[in-house]
C-alpha cells in the first residue's frame, strides 16, 4: 500500500524523515536506512542544519523508498513510504504554472498513493513568544489557513486513490509544552490515556482549529476520506512516532 510523505519548503521533512532513524528501542523503527548515511546525505555541518532540496529543472523530485516497522499489539506492522523528496517550491501555484511538465512528473507519482502524509509548519501567531527563531520566516494565520485550504483542493482534485490522510503540525517544541502534550497522547498498547479519536479531537481543536470547517468538508461523503491531525517534533519522540504508529493500525501489510 503505497503512502507519500510531502509537505511544503521549510517545515521540516527531511529532519522528521531523518530523526525517526535514529532508535531501534521504540514503537517505530526503520530498517533499512542509516540515521548517519542519512545524516550525511542532507545536512550542513557548517551550517549547522538540514539541506533545503534544490532545484533542478531535469530531475524534479527524488523518490526515496522507506520501509517503516511499527511494533503494535497484533505484531510487527510494515508500511512502505514513498518519501516524495522535493524542493518546496513544488508545491507552489506559481511554480506549477510556470513548469507544467515537471509539474506532472511530480501528480504521476502521488496519484497512486492510498496514504498521505503531510507536513505543514505553525503559523507565525501561534509561536511561543520565547521561540528561538525569526517569526517572519513562518506563516501569518491568513497565509497559513489559505496555504491549508490550497492543500485540500489537491486532496480533492488530485489524489483519486487517498484512503487516509495524516496531518502533521511540525516544529511543536516552538508552541507548545512537548513533555506536557506527549504526556496527554503518547501511545501506549496497555495504558493510553487518549484513543485515536480522542487525539484526533484534541490536536484538531486545540492547534487546527482556524481550519475545522475545512477538515470536516473533507471527511464527508461521498468522496470524504479519514483525516487525522498531529503535532509533531524532533525533540519528543513519542510526538514524532505517533502518525505512524496510526497509519499502521489501519493501512500496514
Amino acid at each position: 500500500m503505497a503512502v507519500i510523505y510531502i509537505g511544503d519548503r521549510n517545515t521540516g521533512k527531511t529532519a522528521l524523515a531523518i530523526e525517526l532513524t535514529n532508535s531501534i528501542f521504540d514503537y517505530v523503527h526503520i530498517p533499512n536506512q542509516s540515521y548517519e548515511n542519512l545524516k550525511a546525505l542532507f545536512f550542513d555541518e557548517t551550517e549547522d542544519k538540514f539541506r533545503p532540496t534544490p532545484v533542478d529543472p531535469s530531475n524534479v523530485y527524488t523518490t526515496r523508498s522507506l520501509d517503516v516497522e511499527v511494533t503494535l499489539p497484533a505484531g510487527r506492522k510494515t508500511i512502505s513510504i514513498d518519501w516524495i523528496d522535493t524542493p518546496g517550491e513544488v508545491w507552489r501555484k506559481s511554480w506549477q504554472l510556470d513548469n507544467p511538465q515537471q509539474w506532472q512528473q511530480v501528480l504521476a507519482a502521488v496519484k497512486q498513493s492510498e496514504g498521505i502524509l503531510l507536513v505543514l509548519p505553525p503559523y507565525r501567531e501561534m509561536l511561543s513568544p520565547q521561540a528561538p527563531v525569526d517569526f517572519s520566516e513562518f506563516p501569518t494565520q491568513q497565509q497559513w489557513c489559505n496555504r491549508f485550504q490550497r492543500w485540500v483542493d489537491f486532496f480533492h482534485n488530485d489524489c483519486p486513490k487517498v484512503r487516509h490522510i495524516v496531518i502533521c503540525l511540525n516544529k511543536a517544541d516552538l508552541f507548545c509544552d512537548l513533555e506536557q502534550e506527549a504526556f496527554q497522547l503518547a501511545y501506549d498498547p496497555l495504558r493510553s490515556r487518549k484513543n485515536w479519536y480522542q487525539r484526533n479531537s484534541y490536536v484538531s481543536q486545540r492547534y487546527f482549529r482556524p481550519v475545522q470547517r475545512q477538515l470536516v468538508a473533507m471527511t464527508k461523503p461521498p468522496a470524504g476520506v479519514p483525516v487525522r491531525c498531529f503535532i509533531t517534533s524532533i525533540y519528543n519522540r513519542a510526538l514524532l512516532e505517533l502518525p505512524w504508529i496510526y497509519l499502521a493500525s489501519f493501512l500496514a501489510s
